[in-house]
């Protein structure tokens, strides 16, 4: 289906953004997000303290849903999180316990008001927690209510069990009952709510299409017709194949405890020139009209297309002010040459710099490289530097004698990665 024929500005908004991969019936949702205002849901599941970029596709289907004039439901997946989703994962995840959970959940949560309006009105979001039903239910009543609607035939077809069985690695009882407990989250919304929507990443699209058809078939069992949906977004990675929200240091977080706003501007300043128009309508509010304008650009001036996308994605994290900040700092230090007060800094004993600290093992204690043979090949290619001078020789000993006028040692990696050492 093209973008012209679609008759809601939600779905044709999608379209053109480049959020749609596969859907179960695109035209019939098409059809009702056109006549009235639709209720849809993702759900997020509590396995870290804060939500990594890789997670703003899903973030953004939300933010254009109520900005389409449709009610958005944030799931916590509070009673998920406790066995573990199996899709795309080539083994199990780390059981937490309810103190680790809760804790999680608080620290992800507080993202959400930075893209979508909660309320009480009729496109207000909600958020809500499917541990308040999942613990509910007793092991027996839940199998005798949801286990007929589900055949383990129909199951062991889906990619998150299929591609496990494949390659042989161990798929747990625990983790199978997932997309059980992922269908009656919907049927719950569905009930609740009026929620017909669920949205997710390709690998969700069994545990989607699991949620529609419990939802037909209770309904069915009942003489009753009912109406689900399922949408799903394509799997990101940048033109060079990585995966979206990685880096050499580790996630791209979203909450500032775990990455500040420079280095989260920094991380959408640095990204690949093909991935720039892309990015720009998948992660930001611009027009499409300016997107086409900023793609095109061609030599220097897709540098400025790339400071753009990161002044709307850090704006859209950390607000107007920090991503402010962000950029002037980076003005200064990679086209002023001045210090920059809101740079990384990691604290290193004077005691050991007194003694000196081979440059290799700094550079991967401060995180700037992810192993002493990193920077060894760097060095060797001129890759590195102290101070703004280059270093050719990962083993040489950084000291005391090595701080500058400012109290600190400047360390970089190419022209765009620094880190300050703040002797302690």
């Amino acid at each position: 289906m093209n973008a012209p024929s679609f008759q809601s500005d939600f779905i044709r908004t999608l379209h053109e953004r480049g959020f749609i991969h596969q859907g179960t019936d695109l035209s019939g949702l098409d059809e009702r997000a056109h006549r009235s205002v639709i209720t849809g849901y993702i759900g997020f599941d509590a396995t870290a303290p804060s939500l990594h970029a890789g997670s703003l596709v899903q973030i953004m289907m939300l933010y254009w849903m109520q900005k389409c004039g449709h009610k958005p439901i944030v799931l916590m997946g509070g009673g998920t999180t406790k066995i573990g989703d199996p899709s795309g994962k080539d083994q199990a995840r780390q059981m937490l316990d309810d103190d680790a959970i809760n804790q999680n959940l608080s620290g992800i949560q507080t993202i959400f008001s930075r893209f979508l309006t909660f309320g009480d009105g009729e496109t207000d979001a909600v958020m809500v927690n499917n541990d308040d039903w999942l613990s509910q239910y007793h092991y027996i009543d839940f199998l005798r209510q949801f286990g007929p609607h589900f055949t383990i035939n129909r199951m062991l077809t889906f990619d998150s069990v299929k591609l496990r069985l494949e390659r042989e690695q161990p798929l747990s009882f625990l983790e199978f009952n997932y997309m059980l407990m992922q269908a009656v989250d919907y049927r719950e919304l569905y009930q609740r709510h009026g929620c017909v929507l669920q949205m997710g990443g390709s690998d969700q699209w069994g545990n989607i299409v699991n949620g529609t058809e419990l939802i037909r078939r209770m309904a069915a069992a009942n003489d009753e017709v009912a109406y689900a949906f399922g949408l799903t977004t394509p799997l990101l990675v940048t033109s060079s194949g990585a995966k979206m929200g990685k880096t050499a240091k580790g996630a791209v977080w979203l909450n500032a405890e775990q990455l500040s706003a420079y280095d989260y501007w920094q991380y959408w300043r640095n990204c690949e020139d093909a991935d720039i128009g892309r990015f720009l309508r998948l992660f930001t509010p611009l027009p499409i009209n300016e997107i086409e304008r900023l793609e095109i650009l061609q030599g220097s001036e897709i540098n400025e297309a790339k400071k753009i996308l990161a002044d709307e994605t850090t704006k859209m994290v950390h607000g107007p002010e920090q991503a402010a900040q962000a950029r002037e700092t980076a003005q200064n230090v990679f086209e002023k040459g001045a210090l920059g007060t809101k740079l990384p800094r990691v604290s290193i004993p004077r005691a050991e710099l007194s003694e000196g600290i081979m440059l290799a093992a700094l550079t991967t204690r401060a995180g700037l490289t992810s192993s002493n043979g990193e920077a060894r090949r760097l060095a060797q290619g001129g890759g590195l530097s102290v101070n703004q001078s280059p270093w050719l020789d990962a083993n040489a000993l950084v000291g005391l004698d090595h701080v500058n006028d400012q109290g600190v040692i400047r360390l970089g990696k190419g022209k765009k990665s620094i880190i300050l050492i703040d002797p302690i």
